[in-house]
């Protein structure tokens, strides 16, 4: 079954850079699709590959900040090759 994942990691703290570019940059050297907008990072794949990288990713993102929020959204399906109809 093929998942899309939306993520935005907000660290609640003043030095909030390095641990966001951390993040995405492990999420980019998974081989799953990775798309970045300002806003938010979308995961596309297999939901057992998926969930298992940000499984291990979120906690080290956990890990290098004092305290933050993570939202995710998660669909049933492959939403990469998606385009707005207006």
């Amino acid at each position: 079954m093929n998942i899309s994942v939306e993520l935005t990691l907000t660290p609640l703290q003043n030095e909030f850079e390095e641990p966001i570019i951390n993040f995405i940059k492990k999420l980019r050297e998974s081989g799953l699709t990775v798309l970045e907008n300002p806003l938010s990072t979308q995961v596309y794949g297999e939901y057992d590959q998926v969930m298992q990288l940000l499984t291990t990713e979120i906690k080290e993102a956990f890990e290098l900040i004092d305290k933050g929020l993570l939202y995710m959204k998660i669909v049933k399906s492959d939403r990469s090759d998606y385009e707005p109809h207006f």
